[in-house]
C-alpha cells in the first residue's frame, strides 16, 4: 500500500537543506567567488536565499482577500521590480561573512518548517512581495528560485562537486515553469518537451497549426537543466540550439520570444 504523498512544501524545505548543506562546507574565501550572476559573489547569493525563505514564512503569515493574481502574470513582476530585489540583497547580505550566512539560513528554513508542520492548512491567497498570490502558486515559485539558485552556485565554483538537488524538487520546478510558459504563450501550435517531467503546448506569435494526434508539427525538446536555464535567463535560445542542447522541429519551433518566463 503507497504511503501519503508527500507535499510540495516538503519538497520545498529539503531543497533548502540540500544547497545549506553545500554551502555550510565553503571555505571563507570560497564565498568571495564571483558567482554566473555576475553581479553577487556567492556571499551575497547566500544572503539572497536567507530572504527568500524570510520573506517566504512572513508571506504565510499575511492571508489577503484580495484576488489572486494569476502565477503566470506574478513572475513578471519580477524583471519590474529588479532594483528592489538587488537592493533589498545587498541589505540582508551587508557585511556579514558567508558562514554566518549559512547560519541564518538555517535558522530561516527551520522557522519555514515550523510554519509548514504537517497538518497545517496555509491560507488559500497571500500577500507575496510582489502582490496576492495563491498560497500553492508561492511555495512552487520557491522550489523553482532554490533548484535555480542550486544551479547558479554549482557553475559557480566549478572546482567543487555540483549540488545533487532534491529529485522531487527539481521535478516540481520544471513542471511550474512549463506551466508558466504555457499560460504566458497560449495555444498549441508548439508542443514543448522536458522528458521526463513536463510537455505542454504553447503558441507563440501568429496562430500556427495545431494537433489531435500523433507527431504535432512544431515541436521543441531538451533535457530539465537547459530547460532550466532556458525558462530562467541563464541561457540563450540560440546558444542552446547552436550547442544541440535544444532539439527543434518545425517552421515555427522557436521558443526565443517567449523566454525567459521569469528572471
Amino acid at each position: 500500500m503507497a504511503g501519503p504523498k508527500t507535499q510540495p512544501e516538503q519538497h520545498l524545505l529539503e531543497q533548502a537543506r540540500v544547497v545549506r548543506d553545500w554551502l555550510s562546507e565553503l571555505s571563507v574565501e570560497e564565498f568571495d567567488s564571483p558567482t554566473v550572476l555576475d553581479v553577487w559573489d556567492v556571499r551575497t547569493l547566500t544572503g539572497h536565499l536567507v530572504g527568500i525563505l524570510s520573506r517566504f514564512t512572513a508571506a504565510l503569515r499575511q492571508p489577503s482577500r484580495q484576488p489572486a493574481v494569476p502565477v503566470h502574470e506574478l513572475v513578471r513582476r519580477y524583471r519590474r521590480d529588479v532594483a528592489m530585489i538587488m537592493d533589498w540583497t545587498e541589505q540582508l547580505a551587508a557585511d556579514h561573512p558567508g558562514p554566518e550566512l549559512v547560519r541564518r539560513l538555517g535558522s530561516a528554513i527551520d522557522e519555514a518548517a515550523e510554519a509548514l508542520q504537517p497538518g497545517t492548512v496555509l491560507p488559500k491567497v497571500i500577500m507575496t512581495p510582489r502582490g496576492p498570490g495563491r498560497s500553492t502558486d508561492f511555495v512552487a515559485t520557491r522550489i523553482v528560485d532554490l533548484v535555480v539558485h542550486a544551479d547558479d552556485l554549482s557553475r559557480s565554483l566549478p572546482d567543487r562537486p555540483a549540488i545533487t538537488s532534491h529529485k522531487p524538487a527539481v521535478a516540481a520546478c520544471i513542471r511550474t515553469l512549463a506551466a508558466i510558459l504555457a499560460a504566458q504563450q497560449p495555444g498549441r501550435s508548439i508542443e514543448v518537451r522536458v522528458p521526463p517531467y513536463a510537455a505542454v503546448q504553447c503558441g507563440i506569435g501568429e496562430p500556427g497549426p495545431t494537433h489531435t494526434r500523433g507527431t504535432p508539427p512544431n515541436v521543441v525538446e531538451t533535457d530539465p537543466t537547459t530547460f532550466l536555464r532556458l525558462a530562467t535567463g541563464r541561457l540563450a535560445w540560440a546558444e542552446a540550439l547552436a550547442g544541440g542542447r535544444v532539439s527543434a522541429s518545425g517552421q515555427r519551433a522557436d521558443l526565443s520570444p517567449a523566454l525567459p518566463v521569469l528572471s
